[in-house]
């Protein structure tokens, strides 16, 4: 599903990821730890394509993300074509990233109505299933600002949802989040989880990797220290900086 191969990128001077590769399988989820600074957030936004590869490459089911090659170069994609990739992947922000002045049935069929084409009768279809998957059935109608951080971050999942991704990525989703209200989004992605979404989440729930994830990968100064199964990285690390982590963390 998800290929990243050597991939770098840098702001200025300072080099952010340093030849990333990942792989993550159809219906696996990849859970991505490690300290504030070391890359996490821009991997994802790399693989959304909203920020730009200096070099590597990322492929969704064999098909380059945001770039095509020619001539043994990569040239960047129109925006257009850059749009129908993002309509494959779902992203999930640390600060729910609704639009505070649409309702919230009118902030799940924007994207579904305007980039697929749906119609609203179909897009508001859509929308009031996804939002029974996340517990807020009812709730079309109120506005962002009605709503508690928790259920406010349950519909940007289902906004994401809507457009019925092949990959879901998720940058700290509970990192905004009061510690009561955590549990209720989590729920909903243990859920999804079950239902065989392909996921990357970068976290800082490490418990939620140790039961949800395929894998767990050390991000570190822009380097992958270290991945495998969540037993092997959570519980036996291998390296001494997964081990520094995780002593500070849990």
């Amino acid at each position: 599903m998800l290929e990243i191969r050597d991939l770098r990128k840098s702001f200025g001077q300072a080099e952010v990821l340093r030849g990333v590769d990942l792989t993550v399988r159809h219906g696996e989820v990849s859970c991505v730890i490690g300290p504030s600074g070391s890359g996490k957030s821009t991997l994802l936004r790399c693989v959304n394509h909203l920020e730009k590869v200096d070099s590597g490459r990322i492929e969704i089911d064999g098909e380059l993300v945001g770039y095509r090659e020619s001539g043994g170069r990569l040239r960047e994609l129109p925006d257009r074509a850059v749009a129908r990739q993002r309509a494959r992947i779902g992203m999930v922000f640390q600060n729910f990233n609704l639009f505070g002045h649409l309702t919230v049935l009118e902030n799940l069929i924007e994207a579904p109505v305007g980039v697929l084409g749906l119609s609203k009768v179909e897009a508001a279809r859509r929308a009031r299933d996804t939002l029974r998957r996340v517990g807020l059935d009812g709730r079309e109608g109120a506005y962002p600002r009605q709503l508690s951080g928790g259920q406010q971050q349950r519909v940007a999942i289902a906004r994401a949802l809507a457009m019925e991704p092949e990959l879901l990525l998720f940058d700290e989703p509970t990192s905004a989040l009061d510690p009561e209200l955590v549990g209720e989004v989590l729920a909903v992605m243990h859920d999804l989880v079950r239902a065989g979404q392909t996921m990357v989440v970068v976290t800082h729930e490490i418990g939620f990797a140790r039961e949800a994830a395929d894998s767990v990968v050390f991000l570190d100064g822009g380097e992958i220290v270290e991945s495998g199964p969540p037993v092997e990285v959570l519980s036996n690390p291998a390296h001494a900086r997964t081990r520094e982590f995780l002593q500070r963390t849990l």
